[in-house]
């Protein structure tokens, strides 16, 4: 088989598993009063890591897939803020103290777009309901938010690390994708959080975007080398137009297609990497004392909805429209429009509008899937150790998947299977093989690669 015959067959749309089961397979039989269920398990002395969703830009990015919306003054933002203090509350009051926080992230959205007052009266709240006195903060930047009072604010809220989408600085794309945004500024922004005590500095790269070449994206990776952050995440843009309609702005004739994206992701991943960063899973990056690449050295790396983390905490909240948790007992997600979220807030305390409860199964598979997006590999005796006889389901579909490949994308290496580095490109493929939910599913998704 020729590599555009391999690439042709293990390019097709997966998901991208930050879950299991993922997003799609939510429904509506999951409430807010399950919800209320679920949280009055939480143990005492459990960790927990909190997401904000702020669904409020003041530009639409035409390549954006998160929920989201173009707003051109701030009262809706402020309109927003009390609903989710007052959802920060509720949950708040049904912990009834259990539970402690290590991790905030804010997303968006652009989170950047808070004023300052309000950005610190979001981390007290949560640092008050949530013992979260010592909490890794991390926030989403747009660059073009930034104001002198947002760098000041920031710091005094707490924000730890920050994580800077800058996508491809060429011009042509940036017109492309209505994501105009220099050089300057993005440097400017990184210099001004670091002067300001923030530890750690994530860049966003994106590659599969109209316009871009190998050419342009090696020029966009040497500039964001050149801030030295201490992460890379180099992501594909996932063109969904059926789910984001504002995608159609972008012209489907001057895309890449499966080759040339994979062209471009190997070549910025080589830079990358020769640059002294350590690859970690599909797309990320991080220098050798970052504590990212200490995870995935020492097999402590994770997958959420944030994608690779260190973040270990088993319970994640999270608060605002569309916004997803993850409890021991399943996902629970919020309505996605604000109007709705706000309404329900108000009446209710909770906005639940889906989610799914975790069978025994799903736990197998998702931690199967899990270690193959984190480790390319996974190890029987691990998963004997964890989930006992139940893992031998498993077991055996990996080794059928072993003897089965005949395109070498994995192997089987002591007591387990690992993935060869032709196969590492397409692990979404081959982690897809697992999914117990997939075959029967109607949703669509973006390309593997």
């Amino acid at each position: 088989m020729t590599d555009l015959d391999l690439i042709a067959r293990y390019s097709q749309p997966v998901p991208r598993y930050t879950s299991y089961p993922t997003a799609p397979h939510f429904h509506a039989g999951i409430t807010s009063e399950i919800y209320r269920d679920w949280l009055a398990a939480v143990p005492a002395e459990a960790t927990l890591s909190l997401y904000v969703h702020i669904p409020f830009c003041d530009r639409l990015c035409w390549f954006c897939g998160c929920h989201t919306k173009q707003v051109l003054r701030y009262d809706p933002i402020a309109a927003y803020l009390p609903a989710v203090h007052r959802e920060i509350d509720a949950v708040a009051t049904l912990l009834d103290g259990r539970g402690h926080a290590v991790a905030l992230h804010l997303g968006g959205g652009s989170p950047s777009m808070l004023r300052p007052v309000d950005l610190v009266d979001l981390s007290r709240n949560i640092s008050q309901s949530f013992r979260a006195d010592d909490v890794e903060f991390s926030i989403e930047i747009d660059p073009n938010d930034m104001t002198p009072d947002r760098y000041d604010g920031f710091a005094q809220a707490g924000v730890r690390r920050i994580s800077v989408g800058l996508q491809d600085f060429d011009p042509q794309v940036q017109a492309a994708i209505n994501r105009v945004q220099s050089f300057e500024q993005t440097r400017d922004v990184v210099d001004g959080m670091r002067l300001r005590g923030v530890e750690s500095v994530n860049l966003d790269i994106l590659y599969g975007l109209p316009h871009q070449t190998v050419a342009t994206l090696e020029r966009t990776v040497d500039q964001a080398l050149s801030m030295r952050p201490d992460r890379i995440a180099l992501f594909g843009y996932a063109h969904v137009p059926w789910m984001k309609t504002h995608q159609r702005m972008i012209d489907e004739s001057v895309l890449p297609p499966a080759a040339a994206r994979l062209e471009q992701s190997l070549a910025a991943a080589a830079r990358i990497v020769g640059a002294g960063y350590l690859q970690i899973g599909i797309d990320h990056f991080a220098l050798p004392p970052d504590r990212l690449a200490q995870a995935a050295t020492t097999g402590r790396l994770h997958r959420n909805f944030q994608g690779y983390t260190t973040d270990d905490a088993p319970i994640l909240l999270g608060f605002g429209a569309s916004s997803i948790g993850s409890l021991p007992s399943g996902y629970v997600q919020n309505v996605a429009a604000t109007g709705e979220y706000m309404r329900r807030i108000e009446a209710d305390g909770l906005a639940v509008g889906r989610g799914i409860e975790l069978t025994n199964e799903d736990r197998l598979r998702g931690f199967t899937i899990e270690r193959l997006m984190c480790d390319f590999g996974v190890s029987f005796d691990v998963l004997r150790r964890r989930f006992g006889n139940a893992a031998e389901i498993i077991i055996s579909e990996l080794r059928d998947y072993a003897l089965s490949d005949h395109d070498n994308l994995v192997s089987v290496e002591g007591n387990g299977i690992t993935l060869t580095n032709r196969g590492k490109p397409f692990v979404r493929a081959v982690a897809a093989t697992f999914d117990a939910y997939l075959p029967g599913g109607a949703a669509r998704h973006s390309v593997a690669v």
